[in-house]
């Protein structure tokens, strides 16, 4: 029996399992991908930044936004599938051509089942 989530909520981890339930079905692999470039402000910024040393804001903030969105897609992907849950969260990030990033952020997305839970859900 599926466990009853509050509608939109999705539990999400980079572990493998969820404390207090064990998974009943996996139901594939799920993932969120962004392409991004920074603007010719972040650009131009970042890289005077970068003659001068030390932490860029600019490109810190552009990839954590990327990071943020490539998440939320991998959350819309795994409730499109009817999943309870994504697990084993992690990302990845690629160069593309000189100035474009992809980042990725994947999982399985999984139905939960709280641990001692009867076919009949008592």
């Amino acid at each position: 029996m599926s466990t009853p989530q509050p509608p939109g909520r999705l539990i999400m981890t980079t572990t493998f399992t969820v404390e207090g339930y064990r998974i009943r079905e996996y139901l594939g692999i799920v993932r969120g991908v962004i392409v991004r470039a920074p603007t010719i402000a972040q650009g131009f910024k970042g890289g005077l930044r970068m003659i001068v040393g030390g932490q860029i804001s600019e490109f810190t903030q552009m990839c954590e936004q990327t990071r943020q969105q490539a998440t939320a897609s991998l959350a819309q992907h795994a409730r499109e599938m009817g999943a309870d849950a994504v697990v084993g969260i992690a990302y990845d990030a690629s160069e593309i051509g000189q100035s474009a990033t992809e980042v990725m952020c994947y999982g399985t997305a999984v139905l939960l089942e709280r641990e001692g839970a009867t076919a009949a859900g008592v």
